[in-house]
């Protein structure tokens, strides 16, 4: 029998959320998880356990024929595990493996949380109709993923397009990776914050120090906020124009909390652009919103598991 569902994960420091989703991308049947971050590896898994229960309960259920994950990194599609910055229970653990036994044998497809974003946007999303995309969650750090020649790009261990570690400042910085100057050491939210408060910016009343906060000062004319934001842009635009030079993207899209600054910083950031992305190949690359928003795990996690399935059984893949 024909089956046109498959199931998607979404695995995050925050919240596990899953679904059923359909070949057009829509999700049937969800469920949702707070992630026990702080708890062993097991309670993690068993919350995991717990959404998957839920879905497979769905009449629904046996028209899904393959699982896919979007999993916070680092992941190693290759070895089937993950190791999550944020969720320090899961170190290297077997979680396609786990998911798969959970799924009652299912194939189980991984890639890393930048990737399933990507894979969603150029699915349904900002990056629809453009063959060749950089994709960038940039909020408490900085991550993505590259569609190539029409084609999802996750690389062999489902992290290509990382590039919250190019280094874009060589003497910058030290980096929690180990590098020096990083995009994310410079353009995540907490980095934006941080360098807001070592220039002098102060919070208001309400004591919030956020990138968010910092953006509402910069929208009032701080100048201190101003420079914060024109920095990560700076950084961003870097990163952004050495990836097209290396691969030829046609347009960047960027999600995450940061990018909900606006013109804050997509205006520094396409000044930069201009001044770095200089080839007359990489001149015309357009710089745009993300616009999935929260169901974006979800979505290209389905994504990845249609492709790998059509990839499978020679049927057509899906547009991702």
């Amino acid at each position: 029998m024909h089956t046109d569902l498959v199931t998607a994960l979404d695995i995050g420091g925050t919240k596990i959320a899953g679904a059923l989703v359909d070949g057009s991308g829509t999700l049937l049947v969800r469920a949702q998880r707070p992630t026990p971050a702080r708890e062993s590896g097991e309670r993690v898994m068993e919350a995991v356990g717990e959404v998957l229960a839920e879905l497979t309960a769905s009449p629904l259920w046996g028209r899904a024929s393959a699982v896919g994950i979007g999993s916070a990194g680092p992941v190693d599609a290759s070895a089937g595990t993950v190791s999550p910055v944020n969720v320090p229970g899961w170190r290297d653990f077997p979680l396609v493996e786990r998911v798969s036994r959970a799924a009652g044998g299912l194939p189980v497809e991984l890639v890393g949380d930048g990737v399933a974003m990507t894979a969603a946007e150029h699915w349904l999303g900002a990056a629809r109709g453009y063959d060749n995309a950089l994709c960038m969650v940039v909020s408490t750090g900085v991550g993505g993923g590259l569609v190539l020649g029409g084609t999802l790009r996750p690389g062999p261990s489902g992290n290509a397009g990382h590039i919250g570690h190019i280094s874009v400042d060589l003497d910058g910085d030290p980096c929690p990776c180990g590098s020096r100057g990083c995009v994310e050491r410079i353009a995540s939210g907490p980095n934006i914050a941080r360098r807001a408060l070592e220039g002098g910016w102060r919070p208001g009343q309400d004591g919030d120090a956020s990138a968010a906060a910092v953006a509402v000062a910069a929208r009032a004319g701080d100048a201190v906020a101003v420079a914060s934001f024109e920095r990560a842009a700076q950084a961003l635009a870097a990163g952004i124009a050495a990836t097209a030079t290396l691969v030829e993207i046609d347009i960047a899209v960027i999600g995450g909390g940061v990018a909900g600054a606006g013109d804050v910083l997509f205006a520094p950031l396409r000044s930069a652009l201009r001044r770095y992305a200089t080839l007359s190949f990489v001149q015309q690359l357009t710089v745009t919103p993300a616009v999935m928003g929260n169901d974006a795990g979800l979505v290209g996690a389905a994504a990845a598991a249609f492709a790998a399935r059509a990839g499978a059984d020679g049927a057509v893949p899906v547009q991702v």
